[in-house]
């Protein structure tokens, strides 16, 4: 949320400061500040992820991996089983995904990929194999 601001603090900031060099190194602490919070954002979310995952309940340790499995079991139903099932048979079943649940499948793919990433480059900086 506030990576949307920046453009309208930075226009701020160009007009309260006339000092070029001031404004400059306020644009910078603006960036920096910028990216602290992403991370913050980044960090909060591994934790939330983490959290689920190694919950006592199945189904909160297991809804994301449920719900990623499924959108791969229509993308393969789509791309790889309707194309050759339509040569045999009229009335194969292509399964419909909508414009939103495909941009929540990239989404999930992004965040998980991060996710592992994250953990493994985290177990190799402690000196853990993984």
């Amino acid at each position: 949320m506030f990576a949307a601001l920046i453009p309208a603090i930075s226009g701020i900031i160009n007009k309260l400061i006339p000092d070029k060099e001031a404004a400059a190194q306020a644009q910078i602490k603006l960036m920096e500040l910028s990216q602290a919070g992403q991370l913050k954002e980044l960090e909060s979310a591994m934790t939330i992820i983490a959290a689920e995952a190694n919950s006592d309940h199945w189904i909160v340790a297991a809804w994301r991996p449920i719900t990623m499995l499924t959108f791969v079991a229509i993308i393969a139903n789509n791309y790889l089983l309707y194309p050759y099932l339509s040569l045999f048979w009229t009335e194969a079943p292509m399964l419909q995904l909508p414009p939103d649940l495909w941009s929540l499948f990239k989404i999930g793919l992004g965040g998980y990929v991060v996710g592992r990433s994250v953990e493994k480059a985290t177990k190799n900086f402690k000196g853990v194999e993984g």
